[in-house]
Protein backbone atom coordinates (compact mmCIF):
# COMPACT_ATOMS: atom_id res chain seq x y z
CA UNK A 1 0.00 0.00 0.00
CA UNK A 2 1.43 3.27 -0.99
CA UNK A 3 0.86 6.37 0.58
CA UNK A 4 -2.00 7.78 -1.17
CA UNK A 5 -4.05 4.89 -0.47
CA UNK A 6 -3.71 5.12 2.83
CA UNK A 7 -4.53 8.60 2.80
CA UNK A 8 -7.80 7.43 0.69
CA UNK A 9 -8.76 4.99 3.41
CA UNK A 10 -7.90 7.42 6.17
CA UNK A 11 -10.73 9.50 4.15
CA UNK A 12 -13.22 7.00 3.59
CA UNK A 13 -12.91 6.14 7.48
CA UNK A 14 -13.52 9.34 8.63
CA UNK A 15 -16.50 9.67 5.99
CA UNK A 16 -17.94 6.58 6.91
CA UNK A 17 -18.66 6.90 10.91
CA UNK A 18 -16.59 4.03 11.53
CA UNK A 19 -14.50 3.99 14.84
CA UNK A 20 -12.08 1.49 13.59
CA UNK A 21 -10.41 0.01 10.50
CA UNK A 22 -7.85 -2.97 10.55
CA UNK A 23 -6.38 -3.93 7.00
CA UNK A 24 -3.82 -7.13 7.26
CA UNK A 25 -1.88 -8.51 4.14
CA UNK A 26 1.55 -10.63 4.25
CA UNK A 27 3.83 -7.94 4.64
CA UNK A 28 2.28 -4.97 5.68
CA UNK A 29 -0.64 -4.32 8.62
CA UNK A 30 -2.36 -0.55 9.23
CA UNK A 31 -4.99 0.06 11.68
CA UNK A 32 -6.98 3.36 11.43
CA UNK A 33 -8.99 4.44 14.78
CA UNK A 34 -11.03 7.83 15.28
CA UNK A 35 -12.61 9.37 17.93
CA UNK A 36 -16.27 9.42 16.39
CA UNK A 37 -18.84 7.85 18.44
CA UNK A 38 -19.77 4.32 18.28
CA UNK A 39 -20.88 2.87 15.05
CA UNK A 40 -21.25 -0.85 14.59
CA UNK A 41 -20.33 -2.44 11.19
CA UNK A 42 -19.92 -6.15 10.53
CA UNK A 43 -18.12 -7.08 7.39
CA UNK A 44 -15.79 -10.34 7.18
CA UNK A 45 -13.52 -9.36 4.02
CA UNK A 46 -10.04 -12.51 4.19
CA UNK A 47 -7.34 -11.74 1.91
CA UNK A 48 -6.59 -14.33 0.45
CA UNK A 49 -10.30 -15.81 -0.08
CA UNK A 50 -12.73 -13.44 -1.42
CA UNK A 51 -15.21 -15.94 -2.18
CA UNK A 52 -16.26 -17.41 0.73
CA UNK A 53 -17.08 -14.09 2.49
CA UNK A 54 -20.42 -13.63 0.69
CA UNK A 55 -21.93 -16.20 2.85
CA UNK A 56 -20.20 -14.57 6.25
CA UNK A 57 -21.29 -10.88 5.33
CA UNK A 58 -24.44 -11.98 4.22
CA UNK A 59 -24.98 -13.37 7.08
CA UNK A 60 -24.00 -10.34 9.63
CA UNK A 61 -25.66 -8.02 7.19
CA UNK A 62 -29.17 -9.99 7.91
CA UNK A 63 -27.99 -9.64 11.68
CA UNK A 64 -29.04 -5.57 11.92
CA UNK A 65 -32.92 -6.26 11.52
CA UNK A 66 -33.49 -9.13 14.05
CA UNK A 67 -32.90 -6.44 16.58
CA UNK A 68 -36.00 -4.57 16.32
CA UNK A 69 -35.54 -0.84 16.22
CA UNK A 70 -38.90 0.30 16.93
CA UNK A 71 -38.00 -0.83 20.33
CA UNK A 72 -35.46 1.88 21.01
CA UNK A 73 -37.84 4.30 19.93
CA UNK A 74 -39.55 4.15 22.93
CA UNK A 75 -36.87 4.48 25.41
CA UNK A 76 -35.67 7.90 26.14
CA UNK A 77 -31.79 8.28 25.75
CA UNK A 78 -29.59 10.03 27.79
CA UNK A 79 -26.45 11.78 26.37
CA UNK A 80 -23.16 13.06 27.70
CA UNK A 81 -23.16 16.75 28.11
CA UNK A 82 -19.44 16.48 27.58
CA UNK A 83 -16.10 15.84 26.16
CA UNK A 84 -14.04 13.23 28.72
CA UNK A 85 -13.39 9.88 30.43
CA UNK A 86 -16.97 7.97 31.42
CA UNK A 87 -17.04 6.24 34.73
CA UNK A 88 -20.07 4.32 36.16
CA UNK A 89 -18.55 4.58 40.23
CA UNK A 90 -16.65 7.36 42.06
CA UNK A 91 -14.01 4.95 42.54
CA UNK A 92 -12.74 1.70 41.65
CA UNK A 93 -13.92 0.66 45.52
CA UNK A 94 -16.68 2.16 45.28
CA UNK A 95 -20.50 0.73 44.27
CA UNK A 96 -21.51 1.47 40.85
CA UNK A 97 -24.32 4.56 40.55
CA UNK A 98 -26.66 2.43 38.14
CA UNK A 99 -27.35 -0.70 36.69
CA UNK A 100 -29.35 -2.21 33.98
CA UNK A 101 -32.41 -2.66 35.46
CA UNK A 102 -32.60 -0.07 38.13
CA UNK A 103 -35.41 2.81 38.47
CA UNK A 104 -33.86 6.27 38.19
CA UNK A 105 -35.39 9.42 38.95
CA UNK A 106 -34.83 12.61 38.33
CA UNK A 107 -31.64 14.54 40.22
CA UNK A 108 -30.06 10.43 40.56
CA UNK A 109 -26.18 10.12 39.77
CA UNK A 110 -25.73 8.27 36.51
CA UNK A 111 -22.06 8.20 36.11
CA UNK A 112 -18.81 10.64 36.28
CA UNK A 113 -17.26 12.15 33.24
CA UNK A 114 -13.74 13.37 34.03
CA UNK A 115 -12.81 16.41 32.01
CA UNK A 116 -9.86 18.35 32.22
CA UNK A 117 -8.99 16.45 35.90
CA UNK A 118 -12.64 17.77 37.00
CA UNK A 119 -14.87 15.20 37.74
CA UNK A 120 -18.15 15.93 36.56
CA UNK A 121 -21.44 14.03 38.48
CA UNK A 122 -24.00 13.58 36.00
CA UNK A 123 -27.29 13.70 36.74
CA UNK A 124 -30.30 12.01 35.60
CA UNK A 125 -32.88 14.34 34.07
CA UNK A 126 -35.67 11.68 33.74
CA UNK A 127 -37.71 8.85 35.78
CA UNK A 128 -37.66 5.93 34.60
CA UNK A 129 -35.71 2.29 34.54
CA UNK A 130 -31.92 1.49 33.18
CA UNK A 131 -32.61 -0.53 30.27
CA UNK A 132 -29.02 -0.36 28.50
CA UNK A 133 -25.53 1.22 29.43
CA UNK A 134 -24.01 2.05 26.16
CA UNK A 135 -20.55 2.91 27.45
CA UNK A 136 -18.06 0.79 28.87
CA UNK A 137 -16.71 1.86 32.28
CA UNK A 138 -12.85 4.36 32.19
CA UNK A 139 -13.72 5.01 28.38
CA UNK A 140 -13.54 8.09 26.50
CA UNK A 141 -16.94 9.72 25.18
CA UNK A 142 -17.57 12.61 22.90
CA UNK A 143 -19.98 15.15 22.85
CA UNK A 144 -23.90 13.90 23.06
CA UNK A 145 -22.70 10.52 22.57
CA UNK A 146 -25.48 8.30 24.31
CA UNK A 147 -24.52 7.18 27.12
CA UNK A 148 -28.04 5.28 28.60
CA UNK A 149 -31.30 4.21 27.46
CA UNK A 150 -33.85 4.52 29.95
CA UNK A 151 -37.50 3.26 29.52
CA UNK A 152 -40.05 5.74 31.00
CA UNK A 153 -42.32 5.55 33.64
Amino acid sequence: MDIKQIQELIRFVAKSGVNEVAIEQQDFKITIKTNQAPTIVHASVPVAAPAPAAAPVAAQADAPPATPVADTSKYITIKSPMIGTFYRSASPDKPLFVNVGDEINTGDVLCIIEAMKLFNEIESEVSGRIVKILVDNASPVEYDQPLFLVEPI
